[in-house]
């Protein structure tokens, strides 16, 4: 073989194993300046491929992504922000008539907490965290900003009866006319043991009440040594596919001897009766992130909000069947604990159209040593039904002492928090 055969051949070989990138620069075949509504059927790069995996290829046109914008609510008292009064976890808000409705915790104590790793020093009237000492209270409202509080819904039972220390972190659930709370119930002060707590539930024909307890540690715990062995915390219903579906969440890899390598994960569990029996599905954790629990239905599947825990913290994720779920998008300055405002949220849509606005807590309204949470609005584009470009802008831009307030002093601080 002489040289030049040997050249042509050597060039015939190096051709052939270009890499696809190399052969599809030399077929002009690369990805085009106007964005296609599908995956192009070209070679990609992994992160190209992944684009056409989300709701939308480009992030402006998908429903599952917004940002977010906050307002102080009105008609809520707080001492002067002495952290003796405390307000968070509202449940979604519903709507009966013209009036809007929600539930949430509230805590009322001669002082403030005193913080998980003091609760051994707690007592009837010094909270260790800010849900301990608490009761469910109830507040209406015409316009979502403006509230009136109507007092105590579900009070502390008397002790033993559980949730004799605490209750706290309602949801609330509409089922064939009637309404049904689920919330956690403490028989201890949190942060003396770890925050081992079972959820239990009440009802009423109206959401004025009054409310008839229905039951106790109505989501089993997982057996010794199973993530949710001990908590089912932020107890969080839907109507789905003709049942209920109850989110959960457990705290993992923490207590008793150790706090700070937790990790969280969501569970959920189904039952044809609010009452129970719930039934855990085998494929539990169905979520890997997530501080608080935030469902709610899309299209004909699931949608849920997950916040400061895990990996996928601060993403929208979607699930064809509210059990598998996906990232459909990547947010920013989520709302803690957020309460979403869906009509369709009980109704057992095979469409649900999302929302655009909710309640949520800041945990940090106070100082270190006047510990409290209040209650805010934020507002958002997840609806089918409307149109807000503003809230799918990319780029937003705050001062720069909202960057400044994030600074290394910060690493040494240990704000109160669940």
């Amino acid at each position: 073989m002489n040289a030049i055969s040997l050249s042509i051949r050597s060039l015939i070989v190096l051709t052939l194993t270009l890499p696809a990138v190399g052969r599809c620069h030399a077929q002009d075949s690369v990805f085009p300046h106007k964005m296609p509504e599908q995956r192009p059927k070209i070679p990609l790069s992994s992160a190209m491929h992944r684009m056409f995996d989300y709701p939308a290829p480009r992030v402006q046109d998908n429903e599952l992504f917004s940002q977010f914008k906050y307002t102080r609510l009105q008609g809520f008292d707080y001492h002067n922000g002495d952290g003796t009064i405390s307000r968070r976890d509202p449940s979604r808000p519903i709507r009966v008539g013209d009036t809007y409705h929600i539930w949430y915790t509230r805590r009322q104590s001669p002082v403030p907490p005193i913080g998980w790793n003091r609760a051994d020093e707690a007592t009837d009237a010094i909270p260790s965290t800010d849900w301990d000492l608490s009761d469910i209270w109830h507040a209406t409202s015409k316009d979502g900003i403006t509230w009136q509080e109507q007092g105590i819904a579900v009070a502390r039972p008397p002790k033993p009866a559980p949730g004799w220390r605490s209750v706290c972190t309602p949801d609330i659930l509409v089922w064939k006319g009637k309404y049904y709370l689920y919330y956690q119930a403490f028989n201890e002060p949190s942060g003396l043991r770890g925050d081992l707590c079972p959820v239990s539930v009440s009802y009423a024909d109206s959401p004025d009440g009054p409310w008839t307890h229905g039951g106790d540690a109505i989501i089993p715990f997982g057996k010794p040594g199973q993530w949710d062995q001990n908590a089912t915390h932020d107890p969080h219903p839907i109507v789905y596919q003709g049942k209920i579906y109850l989110y959960y969440k457990a705290a993992y890899n923490k207590w008793p001897d150790k706090r700070d390598v937790y990790a969280v994960a969501h569970g959920l569990v189904t039952a044809d009766d609010p009452l129970g029996p719930f039934h855990k599905h085998p494929l539990n954790p169905v979520l890997n992130s997530g501080h608080e629990t935030t469902y709610f239905p899309f299209r004909g599947g699931v949608a849920a909000l997950a916040i400061k825990d895990g990996n996928e913290r601060d993403t929208m994720q979607y699930s064809p069947d509210g059990v598998n779920f996906e990232i459909a998008s990547c947010l920013s300055l989520t709302p803690t604990a957020a309460a979403p405002f869906a009509p369709d949220m009980f109704t057992d849509t095979k469409d649900g159209r999302g929302f655009t606005w909710g309640l949520c807590h800041f945990v940090n309204a106070g100082t270190p040593q006047k510990s409290y949470s209040i209650l805010a609005r934020f507002d958002c584009d997840f609806s089918l039904d409307v149109d807000q470009p503003g809230f799918k802008k990319t780029g937003v831009w705050h001062k720069p002492d909202v960057y400044f307030e994030q600074g290394m002093h910060t690493l040494e601080e240990h704000p109160e928090g669940r």
